[in-house]
């Protein structure tokens, strides 16, 4: 007997089966969802990550057009499943013996078009996808599309190529985030500054505190006060204290 694949809709159904109303009203709160915040309008279930992950991990034949689905759903829930079962499609199809280089770009294609019109659209998404599928893609490709993802005025688009270079730098390899922070150093929107700091900081920790440093001296005063808060958080008191005066 054929095995039925499952469905988007099987998706919804689970996330609904375990939605908490009071947890949906916090996380409408945490996500800023209110007018002219960054969120508004974004629906809540109220299923908390791990919850969300584990039924995504159920449904990790969900196929393409199904994730799809999930990610045009207007409830946060749906989308976040929908990118973490892409998450592990990729990861799958990355590994040497189930190495799939077509069925990697049709994701990627599917990612990029769900964050194009706007469906990658909260700060949880983006990190949770970007470094686990747009950086391995670019890991041995040119990373253009970073810099035009960066030139897009819609903010998620520029925290994709941000957090996008998160697997760069696990790889200790920084320069594409230096590049794509010379080129941002003056959009003031929190969640760029905070993406940009972040990324910077981990230059510091993960490959050389003096490639963090070497950038500083040359843009610390550049920088927004968020993302210089965030870059230097792991220096010590003196140094933090040397870059933030500027």
């Amino acid at each position: 007997m054929t095995e039925v694949a499952p469905t988007a809709a099987d998706v919804q159904a689970a996330l609904v089966a375990v939605a908490d109303p009071a947890d949906a009203i916090h996380l409408q709160r945490f996500f800023k969802t209110g007018p002219g915040e960054y969120g508004e309008g974004d629906v809540f279930l109220g299923v908390r990550v791990p919850v969300t992950r584990g039924i995504a991990k159920r449904f990790a034949a969900l196929p393409l057009d199904e994730i799809d689905v999930l990610l045009d759903s207007p409830v946060h829930e749906d989308r976040l499943a929908g990118l973490v079962i892409l998450n592990a499609r990729f990861a799958k199809a990355s590994k040497p013996k189930s190495f799939d280089d077509a069925a990697r770009a049709e994701m990627v294609r599917l990612y990029l078009a769900a964050v194009r019109r706007g469906r990658v659209n909260n700060w949880d998404l983006v990190d949770v996808s970007a470094e686990n599928i747009i950086g391995p893609w670019l890991s041995d490709k040119p990373r253009d599309l970073l810099f035009d993802l960066a030139e897009a005025d819609l903010l998620w688009e520029r925290r994709v190529a941000l957090l996008s270079t998160f697997s760069f730098i696990k790889s200790g390899d920084a320069t594409t985030t230096f590049e794509l922070a010379e080129r941002l150093l003056d959009d003031r929107r929190d969640l760029i500054q905070k993406a940009l700091g972040w990324m910077l900081r981990e230059v510091g920790k993960r490959i050389d505190q003096r490639l963090l440093t070497g950038f500083l001296d040359q843009h610390a005063a550049e920088l927004g006060r968020t993302a210089l808060s965030y870059a230097t958080e792991h220096l010590d008191a003196e140094l933090r204290v040397h870059y933030r005066a500027q």
